[in-house]
């Protein structure tokens, strides 16, 4: 994961940093996990069905994918 350095937080990452520093608890951690992880799954599912509907993938797309490999190659 890359690091940006000399770059201000965008309006975002204060926000999340702000509900970071309010948490009391772990428990409080873990419930902010959950509704970040749920935020970016509707996303996820949401751009899903988009490219489904314009017919971007389909049934085959999908059980394509189940035979590539998309590891990055290595030059040794």
């Amino acid at each position: 994961m890359a690091t940006v350095v000399n770059q201000p937080f965008n309006r975002a990452q204060i926000e999340i940093l702000n509900a970071m520093a309010s948490l009391k608890s772990e428990e409080g951690l873990r419930e902010l996990q959950q509704a970040i992880s749920n935020f970016f799954a509707e996303r996820a599912d949401s751009e899903m069905e988009r490219l489904w509907e314009e017919g971007v993938i389909n049934e085959e797309v999908i059980e394509g994918w189940k035979n590539e490999h998309m590891r990055t190659p290595y030059h040794q």
